[in-house]
């Protein structure tokens, strides 16, 4: 095998929408903005949740866990597909593609498990009140984030296995802007029913589990909020829980349509614009559901913000800390 090939072998053509060219600008524009205000939302969303006392509770650290997933989540496919976009050659080399897919996979099936987890907290927190201190307290909080991040791992270890070990008979163009496990298995010239029925399984326990235990924990909460007589208190109730409602239902759809069904029919730009939707567009929207639907995120912003910036003479500034500060009397 010659240098060429040896190159060629060693990595992956991303196809995107590489047949409408009139598509690269406006999906450039897209994808930066929704990841400026990604890395924006998800980045105030971490501040406020650790530098508010008020914010210190099983809620938002499960909150800042999941804007750490999301800023995560798009860091590790979106610079990528910015400078595919601005080559000639989309190109992105095997070691890349494996990493790709492992991140990609691991930080996606920590989400749905840490959505239930938050589930469940809101359930608690609804139909248990009085209990909430103790079901819900720092260790078990720790306990269950960390078995979300290592269950997610776990499975996408074994999902990037299968995927990856398929014979791909020399085939290097994936039509699609990152490496995932529907794109990658279109490439495989053998027989993919086999895995695919192993992928399926795995994904039924990472997305249909945690949704199914979503489903029942907001069952439970609907009764106990309709039992409430005070009209106050049911709309506190459901605003609580609402804004996690909207997540769980934008990301467990477009996840469930994209790997509980065979890659074959699949449409090929409908899962493309499916992937771009659960893979950027909501973690984009997440901090904006979860800051604008939450009176308590809302007044933590208006506490923390002008703590760390000033305006002056039209300009926002860095504000000190009192340590900078006794520094440079000294």
């Amino acid at each position: 095998m010659n240098w060429a090939n040896e190159s060629s072998a060693r990595e992956f053509i991303l196809l995107g929408f590489s047949d409408r060219p009139w598509l690269q600008m406006p999906l450039f524009v897209l994808l930066l903005i929704s990841y400026t205000f990604t890395i924006f939302g998800n980045v105030s969303i971490m501040m406020v949740c650790i530098l508010d006392p008020k914010l210190h509770t099983p809620m938002y650290f499960f909150l800042t866990n999941l804007s750490i997933l999301d800023l995560c989540y798009t860091t590790s496919t979106v610079p990528h597909m910015l400078t595919n976009i601005c080559r000639n050659k989309k190109t992105i080399s095997y070691g890349g593609c494996v990493a790709q897919l492992i991140i990609f996979l691991a930080l996606g099936a920590t989400e749905c498990l840490l959505l239930a987890v938050m589930s469940f907290d809101r359930y608690v927190a609804v139909c248990k009140p009085l209990h909430y201190v103790v079901i819900m307290n720092h260790w078990f909080c720790v306990r269950v984030v960390t078995f979300s991040w290592f269950t997610g791992f776990g499975n996408s270890v074994l999902q990037s296995s299968l995927t990856l070990n398929m014979p791909r008979c020399g085939r290097q163009e994936v039509d699609h802007f990152f490496c995932e496990v529907p794109a990658l298995l279109k490439l495989s010239c053998a027989d993919t029913k086999p895995i695919e029925s192993e992928l399926f399984f795995f994904s039924v326990l990472i997305l249909l589990i945690p949704v199914t235990l979503i489903l029942i924990s907001y069952g439970f909460i609907a009764q106990a909020v309709l039992r409430i007589r005070s009209a106050e208190g049911r709309r506190k109730a459901f605003g609580t829980c609402g804004s996690h409602m909207v997540v769980v239902s934008l990301f467990f759809g477009t996840g469930i349509y994209m790997y509980l069904q065979p890659p074959s029919s699949t449409s090929k730009d409908w899962g493309k614009m499916v992937s771009l939707f659960y893979g950027i567009i909501t973690p984009m929207l997440n901090p904006l559901i979860y800051s604008l639907r939450n009176k308590d995120m809302k007044e933590a912003f208006k506490r923390v913000m002008p703590k760390i910036f000033f305006c002056k003479n039209g300009y926002l500034f860095l504000r000190e800390s009192e340590r900078e500060r006794e520094s440079k009397h000294k």
